[in-house]
């Protein structure tokens, strides 16, 4: 495959490429003393790669969540915190992506909260469930497992597999001009069924994206899919008759493996920044569970562009 990637002349950071397509390792950047220049190339890069990697970034929580807020308003875990839930840690803006209880246990495999996270472990984008999307999601190493058990994050790169549909379904979904409705609960059902059995996702909370967007930092076409979308409807709200089908077939062409890429996590401190307008996501498999600790920790800030609220009203309520 042929790079897709233009050059780029960078000033203050350096750029590995780790994909013909999308993907790049960042170095160079200074986090305690973050220049305008230099968070104007980051933004850059993100615009252009899709997915920026930065090893050992020495940030803790709170220079974490400093940095986030750079680059929008930050969603924070606020509504999902219930009566006795303990947290780990003070900042609300960050979301806990590891498997540790509010005592710093290992929780469970077989715990709710684990097989809730076994949805994580599918293609899919932050927030899409959300009627506000997210733009960036920033995680970052606090503890890793050993290497050899695995633990990666897998990247799909959906712009490029938008590009490459084959034209008649490309002009199908222009023409069309499909909407996708998303929610959490289809997601956590299809990652781990028989936990979720009775959960009927037709019940639960659906958000409204367009299948195809314009990623406004690039002005390429995306496909906005990925395990949250629970089906398609047309302009009139209408669940369109091959709905199952055409999103099985959108999330099969886009996860191939010619479209991905595994970003392993080396150290502490190591942080991935990526833009769910243009990239789909998933946890890596890893033979950990329930034996190492593993403590990843995210900001998620919320797009700002003309189509961050899809079909939703504007101000609704996260669910």
């Amino acid at each position: 495959m042929s790079s897709l990637i233009q050059d780029t002349p960078f000033k203050t950071i350096t750029i590995k490429e780790l994909h013909p397509t999308f993907g790049a390792e960042v170095s160079g950047v200074d986090f305690d003393n973050l220049t305008a220049e230099q968070l104007g190339e980051i933004i850059a890069a993100m615009a252009k790669y899709g997915v920026c990697v930065f090893r050992s970034t020495g940030l803790t929580d709170s220079s974490h969540v400093s940095f986030s807020w750079k680059l929008g308003s930050l969603d924070n875990i606020g509504r999902y915190i219930g009566p006795g839930r303990k947290l780990r840690y003070q900042h609300l803006e960050l979301f806990d992506a590891g498997n540790l209880d509010g005592d710093n246990n290992i929780i469970s495999p077989d715990s709710p909260r684990a097989h809730s996270n076994r949805g994580n472990g599918l293609f899919h984008a932050d927030s899409s469930f959300n009627p506000r999307r997210a733009s960036f999601s920033l995680l970052r190493a606090v503890t890793i497992p050993p290497p050899e058990t695995g633990g990666n994050t897998d990247f799909a790169d959906s712009r490029t597999t938008f590009d490459d549909l084959p034209s008649h379904i490309k002009s199908n979904l222009l023409e069309n001009d499909y909407v996708g409705a998303h929610c959490m609960a289809h997601s956590r059902k299809l990652g781990s069924p028989e936990f979720f059995a009775a959960v009927d996702p037709w019940k639960a909370p659906m958000s409204r994206h367009k299948i195809v967007q314009r990623h406004e930092p690039s002005g390429r076409y995306n496909l906005y899919i990925g395990a949250h979308l629970h089906h398609i409807e047309d302009r009139e709200g209408r669940v369109v008759e091959n709905s199952d089908e055409l999103v099985s077939m959108l999330n099969q062409h886009a996860t191939q493996p010619k479209y991905t890429m595994s970003v392993s996590w080396e150290r502490e401190g190591d942080m991935v920044i990526w833009d769910n307008r243009c990239v789909l996501h998933r946890a890596g498999a890893w033979s950990g569970e329930g034996m190492y600790a593993r403590d990843m920790r995210r900001t998620t800030v919320h797009d700002d562009s003309p189509t961050a609220w899809g079909l939703n009203e504007v101000g609704t309520a996260m669910p």
